[in-house]
């Protein structure tokens, strides 16, 4: 007896570029939230079209980017100020002028690591596993495929409405995704 597996969203193929961009937009119309635009490309437009906002991982990256300067001349200040006093050549403990260096590289290297945290947490990443990967078609995304996924979390999702509504917006085939 075969085992039947829950059904995970809805997958539709288009057959162009702007047959994609048309249909993100309808999707996002008709009050859609939890769906994915698949292309082998990036499209122009295809942000605005899903109604996504701009990622705040600059911000991210900024901020890490001044703590790392702040930790950094702290950090100089201390050792050399209070922790360990060292009077070398007649100048003052706290000489800036040697510190960038080591400020720079702090700098630097907190925005780094924020960047490749920040990525995998707002791409929710690592992810093993999706279920359009179980999709036989989707596997011409990476070549010439262009696909609108509805994930089952979204408020408006039911399977047979939601795929009669990606074919009624040109969708040249529509597949339930199940693990």
């Amino acid at each position: 007896m075969a085992e039947k597996h829950p059904i995970r969203g809805v997958l539709a193929e288009l057959d162009s570029p702007a047959a994609l961009l048309t249909a993100a937009r309808r999707v996002r119309e008709a009050g859609y939230r939890e769906f994915d635009c698949h292309s082998p490309f990036p499209i122009h437009g295809m942000d605005d079209a899903m109604g996504l906002r701009r990622s705040p991982l600059g911000w991210v990256v900024g901020g890490a980017a001044m703590l790392g300067v702040g930790s950094a001349i702290l950090l100089q200040w201390w050792t050399s100020t209070v922790d360990y006093r060292f009077l070398i050549s007649g100048k003052p403990y706290f000489s800036f002028q040697a510190y960038v260096p080591v400020t720079f590289g702090f700098g630097v290297l907190f925005a780094a690591l924020a960047a490749g945290l920040g990525m995998l947490h707002f791409n929710r990443l690592p992810r093993l596993h999706h279920a359009v990967f179980s999709s036989e078609r989707f596997r011409k995304v990476s070549d010439d495929g262009f696909f609108v996924s509805i994930e089952v979390g979204d408020r408006l999702f039911d399977a047979d409405r939601t795929a009669d509504f990606l074919r009624s917006i040109g969708a040249t085939h529509v597949e339930l995704l199940s693990d």
